[in-house]
């Protein structure tokens, strides 16, 4: 049975699950424990899966809910095009489509903004080298032509890209993914994405581990976060995924703990005052930032070879948020 969660509306008309599972592992693949974690969160009330060409493990997820017996209607499935495969939009599409093998895709994202080549973590081509973003999108918009994917969207757009985007798109984009939590709720940009019709939806919305002799930071570990969940009788993550669906974004955790799982995909309401709490602790010294250091805290300050300026997230090599 479908968990009890609320599900958005999406700008063409479509709708979307609150709460999914996300199926990166950290590192590339993951295989039979992906399988078995899908499996898992659909008897657990999971309805939306998040994977994408880039975590290898597109088979193992289309597998699990062919295998689950749960209708294919009842399930919605996001993927996403990989960095170097911008060229070749369709190709890369049509290889994720036959990967799940689960019919069709619901949501289709451009996973990152920039393209590269010679592999995924091969050189980026510049901002304004071909294909560009813009370009990209422009391909992607054509594969609502057909039946076999119902919905297009953006990850890692900051403000700018997406102010961009929007002067030359036919189709606005239903979804920007980003990452999102209450270190990090990217007030600005969630503003900007509900005033031309975008959710945003966050990835890692429990947050992550920052550097050694920062943990002081993590919103977890915040007086006020910890005494709303002891009262509420909530998990941490749960209320971190409760604010994030309640201040109207999407979320998408992972676990493979089944209690874990369970908690994360039941909601629990969140007082006027309790938002104003948690809303209110990235404005503290130190406290805005991400809490993503696999691609932060280097000292080049560069993802998938564009710098954080280019990629249009307002901060600087360590994470913290510059406004």
């Amino acid at each position: 049975m479908a968990a009890d969660i609320p599900s958005f509306v999406l700008n063409n008309g479509t709708k979307i699950p609150s709460i999914g599972m996300g199926s990166w592992m950290g590192v590339p693949g993951g295989g039979e424990r992906v399988y078995q974690m899908c499996l898992n969160a659909l008897k657990a009330g999971y309805r939306l899966f998040d994977t994408a060409s880039g975590y290898g493990n597109e088979k193992e997820v289309g597998r699990a809910i062919r295998d689950s017996g749960v209708p294919r209607n009842e399930i919605y499935i996001t993927t996403k095009l990989p960095n170097d495969m911008h060229h070749a939009v369709v190709e890369a599409f049509e290889k994720s489509l036959n990967e799940l093998d689960c019919g069709y895709i619901d949501l289709y994202l451009m996973h990152w903004p920039q393209a590269t080549v010679g592999g995924w973590g091969g050189k980026a081509l510049g901002p304004d080298e071909s294909p560009t973003y813009v370009e990209t999108w422009l391909e992607m918009e054509k594969l609502l032509d057909g039946k076999k994917v119902k919905s297009i969207g953006i990850s890692n757009f900051g403000i700018p890209l997406v102010e961009n985007l929007l002067k030359h798109a036919k189709v606005v984009p239903v979804v920007n993914q980003m990452e999102v939590h209450p270190n990090l709720p990217q007030t600005r940009l969630k503003s900007l994405c509900e005033d031309n019709g975008i959710l945003l939806q966050a990835y890692s919305p429990i947050g992550g581990i920052p550097p050694s002799g920062q943990e002081r930071e993590i919103f977890m570990n915040h007086a006020g976060f910890v005494g709303i969940a002891e009262r509420l009788g909530a998990t941490p993550g749960q209320l971190a995924i409760s604010w994030a669906v309640q201040r109207g974004t999407s979320a998408v955790p992972k676990s493979e703990n089944l209690e874990r799982m369970k908690a994360n995909i039941t909601v629990v309401k969140l007082t006027d005052e309790d938002m104003a709490i948690i809303d209110s602790i990235h404005k503290e010294p130190t406290s805005h930032r991400s809490l993503i250091t696999h691609y932060l805290g280097e000292p080049t300050g560069i993802i998938f070879g564009w710098t954080l300026d280019q990629l249009g997230w307002n901060m600087n090599k360590d994470g913290y948020m510059l406004e």
